[in-house]
């Protein structure tokens, strides 16, 4: 039963990599951004709220999330297994996923930590050629990565649930490292 979580700074090739992963082992790939916009888009009662937050510009609040994560988990495909990506960004986050898998009988899930320095990873999101992708937003993006997220590598390496792994190759050479990680 595979049950990965995927960690890393953004255009650490996360959502590339957890797609791959996903295919090759017959497992949903679990993205927050798109459970969030497939809640919107069908109207679902935590969808429309969430939409409320969006419509505004805020930030969808933790339980909001955490409720659309959990109602994701509980559907009959993630049963055998999931990648999650996006999910979680905190450690407030961490604990409340950690009691919902131990609730719902899916525990013995592995982190992945998709590492990539700064300078690899701003050059990365450059050449993506999106129009918000400034040096300035990008270093900024990693900045609140780093203050937000990174807890999450202490919290799951002190649970010996984390897996590093060096995303500062071709895509490629990271796929095989996971693979050969992982074991699958």
């Amino acid at each position: 039963m595979t049950r990965l979580i995927f960690l890393g700074p953004p255009g650490a090739g996360k959502g590339t990599q957890a797609q791959i992963l996903a295919e090759h082992l017959h497992i949903p790939h679990i993205s927050t951004g798109d459970i969030l916009r497939q809640a919107m888009k069908e109207q679902t009662p935590l969808g429309i709220k969430a939409q409320g937050y969006v419509d505004s510009g805020e930030l969808v609040p933790d339980q909001l999330v955490q409720d659309l994560v959990e109602e994701r988990l509980d559907q009959s495909d993630a049963k055998s297994g999931w990648i999650l990506d996006g999910f979680p960004r905190k450690v407030t986050q961490a604990a409340f996923l950690e009691e919902l898998l131990q609730k719902i009988g899916q525990g013995g899930e592995r982190v992945v930590n998709l590492d990539a320095p700064d300078d690899v990873v701003v050059t990365r999101l450059l050449s993506r050629g999106r129009k918000d992708d400034t040096e300035e937003v990008i270093r900024r993006r990693l900045e609140i990565y780093r203050n937000d997220t990174a807890p999450l590598i202490d919290y799951y390496s002190d649970r010996q649930k984390l897996l590093t792994i060096n995303g500062d190759q071709s895509q490629e050479d990271v796929t095989h490292e996971l693979k050969k990680t992982l074991g699958s």
